[in-house]
């Protein structure tokens, strides 16, 4: 008989009221003296860690939500890491494709980092689901591979979506980047070349069309999706990157969240965002990219539709 142990998430997915809205207006929790030029990769877990990647220094940047600083630097060999993800017991996985192809694992209990996946390209997006499979997806190779952690075997990569060549099709991808897998092993996928957000059943390899100008009833046009969330009742929250806005999905389609104002470096605005998290109380953490900064966005209500005051501070 076997025995499968699930891994609880780490991340959150809060529940919202079909009313929910955020504050137009983000703040500013680090600039580009702490999380250096350009940030791609943020994760806030379910106590409310933040965790970010500074590319310039080859560090993950890790605190607590109500510090000012950072409580814990981590630096390693890896070069110009593009993801992470971590997981319930603080491991973080980190991408290190790029210049040294692989995806590392830095162990919470040793503090050491040790190689768990050989990619051979960089990961614009990764995730472990509650199986401990981990995603890597291969924008450079229209791919997203996934290993078996508990695999002994290092290259037992096998191909959850795409075929190596970018195309249309619904087997295919072109320039994949965010991938969020729920916990009936879903996989979704944002499909940036295709300007589309792409849904992978367990065991399917044909994509089903969520979001973009060819799903079956759309309601919103993208332009290079990256990162992507769901929440408790499986809307998409979706980075629209080249829109340089967050979108998400609701009873009656998509609407845009925050980023609304288009492209700019004011509180109301996003200069090309790359990846976003959920906080245990339902803000939205961003890394915008392109402005250099890490912004949050306050949700103003709650899931059930009243006003959080509480929480602005």
């Amino acid at each position: 008989m076997l025995f499968f142990s699930f891994l609880a998430l780490s991340f959150n997915q809060p529940k919202f009221s079909p009313a929910a809205a955020w504050n137009s207006n983000g703040i500013t929790i680090a600039n580009r003296s702490i999380v250096g030029e350009k940030p791609t990769a943020i994760f806030v877990t379910t106590n409310n860690t933040i965790y970010v990647v500074n590319q310039e220094k080859n560090t993950i940047i890790i605190w607590q939500e109500e510090s000012v600083n950072p409580t814990k630097n981590i630096s390693g060999n890896f070069t110009e890491p593009n993801f992470l993800f971590v997981t319930s017991n603080g491991d973080i996985y980190i991408d290190d494709g790029e210049k040294n192809g692989r995806v590392q694992k830095w162990i919470v209990e040793t503090s050491t980092f040790v190689t768990v996946m050989n990619v051979n390209s960089s990961c614009a997006g990764l995730f472990v689901d509650i199986n401990d499979t981990l995603y890597c997806s291969m924008s450079e190779h229209h791919q997203v591979m996934k290993r078996p952690l508990n695999d002994s075997v290092m290259n037992s990569n096998r191909v959850a979506a795409g075929t190596g060549i970018p195309g249309l099709n619904s087997n295919e991808l072109f320039s994949p980047r965010g991938i969020f897998v729920d916990v009936n092993l879903d996989l979704y996928v944002t499909d940036c070349g295709n300007d589309r957000v792409q849904l992978f059943q367990s065991g399917e390899s044909n994509g089903i069309t969520v979001a973009g100008g060819t799903s079956l009833n759309p309601t919103i046009i993208l332009s290079c999706p990256n990162g992507i969330i769901l929440d408790a009742e499986k809307y998409l929250y979706v980075q629209d990157l080249d829109k340089s806005r967050i979108v998400g999905s609701g009873l009656n389609g998509f609407r845009c969240l925050v980023g609304c104002f288009g492209r700019g470096p004011h509180s109301n605005q996003l200069n090309r965002p790359y990846s976003l998290s959920f906080d245990h109380y339902g803000n939205i953490f961003i890394t915008d990219q392109d402005n250099s900064r890490i912004q949050k966005f306050f949700l103003m209500k709650d899931s059930f539709g009243k006003l959080k005051y509480n929480r602005m501070k």
